[in-house]
């Protein structure tokens, strides 16, 4: 029987699923849910110190189907971070760390590129309880401006000062969650690592325009005639968010050896799951599919996840975490794999020509005849 428990930067879940910021964790009651359906562990909705510059529009999603009416492959969202006060989620997190003692809260936190506002909130979230922090460097939309979110996240210099500001006020995890909108990804978790993150969260939703609406002419999601690029998610993004993941792993493997990575972008199923996990994730987030299939969701991914590691074999998740990434090479070296792959075909099919080894797809039955006298 598969065994899903994980234990990371010292936090013991009881399977790897995690739901990921967002407006699955939007409050105290949503987040109790999660935990009831059995979800490993939630983070939160992202906080700051003042909510009060927080407005939120409406539409604020737009979505990508793969036919009219039909399953969702895209979701873009221009929602910002929590416009609720700190004062809300700091009594939220406290009340639900005395509900939930033995599960695992996460506070994501956001704040300006100012030393006393990173310090304060930390301090502030650390008091309730919560089991660690992740930093919320990847917002792409709406807050940029006031250099926060991916405004930070893809300044590596940045990034490795306001993980060391936080880094020296908790003892407690620490993740730096990483955007994608940026050339390599390598660059600032290795500026968050260095900077004392215990791990990192990859990848946030990538900075895109859904469409442009051919009756009214104007992109969406359009409020008052208006819109503003926002951060696409959902599983279309899937395939860009294992390159990163893996990206990552990579670097923790090679250079920060123990730090943890969290995997999100486009799960929706167990097998999802897997390849994050078999890229070397340790803990896999899921927001957008959360907002499509509900809560419940766990329990397919649970399922789904254990069914996999039966059919392989495998009895825990630490088993096989990262087994992929050996497979994973340059086009250079594919070139000379399957160059060697091919000499020792002819070898093994014994076939000679000419003075040359050459495959047997190469040649007629008559042709092997005379090869093999």
């Amino acid at each position: 029987m598969a065994n899903l428990g994980v234990k990371v930067d010292g936090l013991v879940l009881p399977n790897p699923f995690i739901i990921g910021s967002g407006p699955p964790g939007t409050n105290a009651n949503v987040i109790a849910k999660a935990f009831d359906e059995g979800w490993g562990g939630v983070v939160a909705k992202t906080v700051c110190l003042d909510a009060s510059k927080i407005v939120n529009v409406t539409p604020r999603y737009a979505r990508m189907r793969a036919s009219e009416h039909k399953e969702i492959i895209g979701w873009e969202n221009i929602e910002l971070i929590s416009d609720r006060p700190l004062e809300t989620w700091l009594d939220e997190f406290r009340e639900l760390k005395r509900r939930y003692p033995d599960h695992v809260l996460i506070a994501s936190v956001m704040e300006e590129y100012r030393r006393d506002a990173w310090v304060e909130i930390v301090e502030r979230c650390a008091e309730t309880g919560v089991d660690g922090f992740e930093l919320n460097f990847s917002c792409p939309h709406g807050l940029p401006e006031r250099r926060m979110g991916s405004a930070m996240g893809q300044d590596p210099a940045i990034l490795e000062e306001v993980c060391g500001w936080v880094r020296g006020v908790t003892d407690k995890p620490v993740w730096a969650k990483l955007t994608p909108n940026i050339m390599h990804i390598e660059e600032p978790a290795r500026a968050a690592l260095g900077g004392g993150a215990t791990g990192i969260s990859a990848i946030n939703t990538i900075l895109s325009i859904m469409g442009v609406n051919l009756d009214t002419l104007r992109p969406e999601p359009t409020v008052a005639g208006y819109s503003t690029p926002g951060g696409y998610s959902g599983k279309a993004i899937r395939p860009i968010a294992l390159r990163m993941v893996m990206e990552c792993a990579r670097l923790i493997r090679a250079e920060f050896p123990g730090r943890s990575l969290s995997g999100l972008g486009g799960v929706e199923t167990g097998g999802d799951a897997a390849q994050f996990l078999l890229l070397g994730a340790n803990t896999v987030q899921v927001c957008t599919g959360v907002m499509i299939h509900g809560y419940s969701l766990i329990h397919r991914l649970r399922r789904e996840l254990s069914a996999f590691m039966d059919t392989h074999g495998f009895t825990s998740v630490d088993e096989f975490r990262g087994y992929s990434l050996k497979y994973l090479s340059t086009h250079a070296d594919l070139v000379d794999r399957q160059a060697a792959a091919k000499a020792q075909s002819r070898r093994d099919h014994g076939i000679l020509q000419d003075g040359h080894w050459i495959g047997d797809e190469l040649v007629t039955q008559s042709e092997k005849l005379v090869a093999n006298r």
